[in-house]
């Protein structure tokens, strides 16, 4: 495999280390992008077919309300990979193991509070008025819910591996990971398929326990190998660490917030206007327009630490031939829209069947969407990656306070139905669309005073 790495390597022209780590790296992304797009392909007739259409969207949404809670880590996860990053850089293995430690052990803190305020709370809410069904349609919820948090809590400690391997500069060991967790997705839809038994909380434990347990084992091999020396320590939990990571942490931690309610808030109001079962076409067009947004998450992802190094030690060059050369590429973007605009209701047809009707508008409605996100990825990679986030922090706040009203008026008001939704996200990102490469020109060109600059 070295040998075949060597090989593009020279008939690219590259030369940088850090660049070569990058193809790399995306070229193994790649590989276990498409076989998680297929998986995960393949594995929505087959839910819909085990599971009613109603079933089904109530799971979506539930799927989106736990995700609602990955805030709960207060910025700890990119701000862990952002110091460890400069940790390696230095050369400096305690810094490293001591920033790893008040990482865990902060996040396991977190979640054991959040757990144990969620199942207190939870016999006071009624889930299926906020899931919109009732009992004689879905039984079982208020049992399901607080399950399934107290499994998403230990994911979020678990999950803080991936930090320690993007700091590191290890990318595809996130690609890798869903990979193998949609493989195993898709053993156990077969499994349930054959034993023929629909519930959607079997469906939901089963499928909320499988990224858990891979991240444990990762977490395993992990320390037990490569990482060994920063295994994490009770005794090395630093307050002063734990300040440094939450220095950038906090303003991540309310940018997680406004991206939370951007982009996961979307099936919860669905099922509240209307009901789960339009959730479901919305989701199946966002998982086909999301191709693009897999394919170009691969070659930006790597990025941002690079880009952490790099402005570190001041290689500004490296930083703008990148930036210019990921531009070049999105131009590509929109005439491949245009082409899956058009080619939408025979893949669809294909795909799902004729069970689920996906209106032409809101195809084209979540490609606008997918382009204006994917340009944006480049620029907020970098400012990211160098930590200046008080703009995003403001502009944040702000989108964060008036998409749910847009996506609301636009439903529902404007009639715009599902699609309307999706638009008033578009509207929001509008807004970001112009600040983020300002902010980069300004930065990169050392013009950058005020906000800019923070």
């Amino acid at each position: 495999m070295k040998k075949t790495f060597d090989w593009i390597h020279g008939f690219l022209g590259i030369k940088s280390n850090r660049t070569k780590n990058i193809t790399k790296h995306i070229s193994w992304s790649v590989l276990y992008k498409i076989g998680s797009v297929i998986s995960n392909f393949l594995l929505v007739p087959l839910t819909i077919n085990h599971l009613s259409l109603n079933s089904y969207g109530i799971w979506l949404t539930i799927s989106s309300f736990i995700a609602w809670f990955s805030f709960l880590d207060i910025g700890l996860e990119n701000g862990l990979r952002n110091k460890f990053a400069e940790a390696q850089v230095e050369g400096n293995v305690q810094k490293a193991r001591a920033l790893v430690s008040s990482g865990y052990f902060t996040i396991g803190t977190i979640s054991l509070v959040l757990v144990t305020c969620f199942f207190f709370i939870s016999q006071y809410i009624d889930w299926y008025e906020v899931f919109n069904t009732s009992p004689m349609e879905e039984e079982g919820l208020e049992l399901l819910i607080p399950l399934l948090i107290t499994l998403f809590g230990l994911q979020l400690v678990a999950k803080l591996i991936t930090a320690i391997y993007k700091g590191d500069q290890k990318h595809s060991i996130q690609d890798k990971i869903q990979f193998i967790t949609q493989i195993f997705s898709l053993i156990c839809i077969w499994i349930l398929i054959q034993i023929d038994r629909s519930s959607l909380i079997v469906y939901a434990l089963v499928f909320s326990s499988l990224p858990l347990l891979v991240l444990l084992l990762v977490n395993l091999y992990a320390f037990r190998t490569r990482y060994r020396r920063f295994l994490p320590s009770t005794k090395l939990w630093k307050r002063k660490y734990l300040k440094e990571i939450t220095s950038l942490g906090f303003n991540f931690f309310i940018i997680q917030i406004a991206t939370v309610v951007l982009f996961s808030t979307d099936n919860f109001i669905i099922t509240q206007l209307f009901s789960p079962k339009e959730v479901v076409p919305y989701n199946v067009t966002y998982k086909y327009f999301s191709i693009i947004i897999i394919a170009y998450t691969i070659l930006t992802t790597p990025y941002w630490s690079a880009f952490t190094e790099a402005y570190a030690s001041g290689d500004f060059n490296w930083i703008k031939n990148s930036v210019r050369n990921i531009q070049r590429i999105w131009l590509i973007i929109p005439v491949a829209l245009v082409i899956m605009i058009l080619m939408s209701d025979w893949f669809y047809e294909v795909w799902v069947g004729n069970q689920v009707h996906v209106p032409k508008h809101l195809s084209i409605s979540m490609a606008f969407f997918v382009a204006i996100l994917s340009f944006n990825m480049v620029y907020v990679s970098f400012i990211n990656g160098i930590g200046k986030l008080r703009l995003q922090l403001l502009s944040s706040i702000f989108v964060m306070l008036i998409n749910i009203p847009l996506s609301i008026y636009f439903g529902k008001y404007l009639g715009f139905g599902t699609t309307g939704v999706i638009l008033a996200t578009c509207f929001c990102l509008l807004i970001t669309l112009v600040l983020w490469p300002i902010q980069y020109s300004k930065l990169i060109n050392s013009t950058a005073k005020g906000i800019w600059n923070k």
